[in-house]
């Protein structure tokens, strides 16, 4: 194998598998040190800088950097079902423990004369206001609603995200100046495209649940509704009660909600039927349990078959049972079991089998080329369309996603923008910046706490059920204590301080190799990666983790270390006699607007 090139600065970023994982990028084990020193107000600008809305995701967040997390695959010896860092209850902790950090937000810059617009105030069109409006352009969002937070409003039940959270957080980027037009709904891409802006950014998310075209659909309207409009309704106070037994279509996060909305709501008898097996669900899986916890069954392989109605009134649902079958490749089709089809009474049916964009608004003849699925075709890494100074992003731009992945759209798409009105490539991206720092104090000191927890995840604390249950705009979650928060941020193993080796400071004494708790390291004669991983002192076996290999060293051997089980303890440092080891901190910071590309930046393609 070559040696592993750690001036690179994707290696050690993918080692820090939770800020791989974000698509912001969100320095993960930064902040968690930082709230476990209590520094909050810190923690919450780390968090700010990259995920715009700390508040909003540490209660929301689809939480991709959970899965990803190390402790979630470290620790098999000490529990049977070992999981993750609460990453995204943490960040929570920063938003809601902090200071007032208004005077920490960015000042306007002055006017430089660009004008932008951005048609949606959902979390792509306000990070892009956050990128721009600093810099001195004058953004400007439009949006059909008086308040802005898009579907962070309109889809996300109170019960999960309290409105002040909302209004505070959108308050920052508005505060910097960015001027927020409520109550106009664009109608005309053309007619915008006529007033003159720079550029323009669409962020309108998806806003079109699919329906559900079977028998009985159109007698039954009345009593049968989209799920996404649904939840609208009830967020703007429209949508106050619901009949007693209700049956929720779709398995995911908007079926999660609105089946436990529906139980707030007057729901006796809720329950959420589902086409694919359980596992198969696209809900996330601490949305499946918050809802079977609140009472509410799941039944899957049940594919709707009609809405059962009489004298034009819904009075239940008939469904075909099924089960999975899998072909040579792999692909897998609903096969009926033979069953009698099942009837399940209900009063009211919500549909959220899925949304798709709707951009009926955008003329098809205004220069803007939509692909077959009636997405807009994009430059890839770019956001920009095939109108060079309309750009698309979040929901909008690929199809329903989440917050987080919305809002790495909006710094893309913002240095898209920064540059085209530069009269810069878009496609020349400014590179990332990254630091590495000792943390050597001593010979066995480090400036960072690498002593391994070993407490379990900590629960956070629910709201009474009585309480919960009785009204939509109580907050279940309660969030951790400060001394809870601290006990939870211990668990963090500080993967983004690196274990860095010097072979020419080594004398391959071994040392290391027999202190290091986990045998991520071994010291053998070179080879190719398929036969090294396996004769390592512990076969490495995750495929899509680096092993970070020495150049040769005086015996010819080389040093092999498996990234993907070390626990950056720092014991084969302390153990180290002549230093070749040093635990160092890797600082990754994402590229934003306004940075200027250096020689050699790396270029995306269409």
């Amino acid at each position: 194998m070559q040696p592993t090139n750690i001036a690179n600065p994707a290696y050690f970023h993918k080692v820090v598998d939770c800020q791989w994982a974000c698509p912001a990028h969100t320095p993960v084990p930064e902040y968690i040190r930082l709230i476990a020193q209590r520094r909050y107000g810190d923690a919450y600008m780390v968090n700010w800088v990259s995920n715009v809305f700390p508040g909003i995701l540490g209660r929301t967040c689809d939480r991709p950097c959970e899965p990803a997390c190390r402790r979630g695959r470290v620790e098999h010896s000490n529990t049977g079902d070992p999981e993750p860092v609460a990453i995204c209850r943490l960040k929570r902790v920063a938003a809601d423990l902090k200071e007032d950090v208004r005077q920490r937000m960015p000042q306007r810059a002055p006017s430089n004369g660009l004008r932008v617009a951005c048609v949606g105030a959902g979390p792509s069109s306000l990070t892009v206001a956050r990128d721009l409006a600093p810099l001195g352009y004058e953004v400007t969002v439009f949006d059909g609603e008086v308040r802005p937070g898009g579907f962070m409003r309109t889809q996300v039940p109170r019960f999960r995200l309290p409105e002040e959270v909302i209004d505070e957080e959108c308050g920052y980027i508005l505060d910097l100046g960015v001027e927020f037009v409520p109550g106009r709904r664009i109608d005309s891409m053309k007619a915008l495209m006529a007033e003159g802006y720079d550029a323009i950014f669409v962020g309108c998310g998806a806003p079109r649940g699919r329906d559900l075209e079977i028998p009985g659909r159109r007698e039954a309207a009345a009593q049968i509704h989209i799920g996404i409009d649904w939840l609208a309704s009830v967020s703007f106070g429209h949508v106050t009660q619901v009949g007693k037994r209700v049956i929720v279509l779709g398995g995911g996060n908007t079926a999660m909600d609105c089946c436990r909305s529906a139980r707030r709501l007057g729901g006796e008898d809720v329950k959420v039927i589902v086409r694919s097996g359980f596992e198969e669900m696209k809900a996330s899986p601490w949305e499946k349990e918050d809802a079977m916890h609140e009472g509410i069954p799941i039944l899957n392989y049940h594919v709707p078959k009609a809405f059962v109605h009489e004298g034009g009134r819904l009075v239940g649902m008939r469904f075909e049972v099924v089960r999975a079958e899998y072909d040579a490749q792999g692909r897998r089709s609903l096969v009926p079991t033979g069953e009698p089809d099942p009837f399940f009474p209900c009063d009211e049916v919500l549909i959220a089998v899925g949304q798709e964009n709707a951009f009926p608004w955008i003329e098809r003849d205004c220069g803007i080329v939509f692909d077959r699925w009636g997405l807009p075709e994009l430059f890839q890494g770019t956001f920009q369309s095939t109108v060079p100074n309309v750009f698309f992003g979040g929901d909008a731009a690929l199809g329903p996603k989440n917050i987080i992945t919305a809002v790495a759209h909006g710094h893309e798409a913002a240095i898209s923008i920064d540059r085209l009105l530069h009269g810069e490539d878009t496609r020349s991206r400014p590179a990332p910046t990254v630091n590495l720092m000792s943390q050597k104090m001593g010979i066995h000191e480090w400036s960072y706490h690498n002593e391994t927890s070993l407490d379990a995840r900590f629960r956070v604390p629910w709201a009474q059920a009585e309480k919960a249950l009785a009204s939509i705009r109580v907050e279940v979650e309660l969030g951790f204590d400060a001394p809870t928060a601290f006990r939870e941020a211990q668990r963090c193993l500080n993967c983004d301080v690196q274990t860095v080796f010097n072979q020419t400071a080594c004398i391959e004494c071994d040392a290391c190799m027999d202190i290091c708790p986990m045998d991520c390291i071994t010291f053998t004669p070179d080879g190719e990666e398929p036969e090294l991983r396996q004769r390592l002192k512990a076969p490495a076996l995750n495929l899509a983790q680096d092993l970070y290999v020495s150049g040769a060293l005086k015996t010819g051997r080389v040093m092999v270390k498996d990234e993907d089980v070390c626990l950056h303890c720092g014991l084969c440092a302390e153990r180290c006699p002549t230093g070749a080891w040093d635990m160092q901190k890797f600082l990754f910071k994402n590229a934003v607007a306004g940075m200027r590309v250096q020689p050699h930046a790396p270029e995306v393609h269409a």
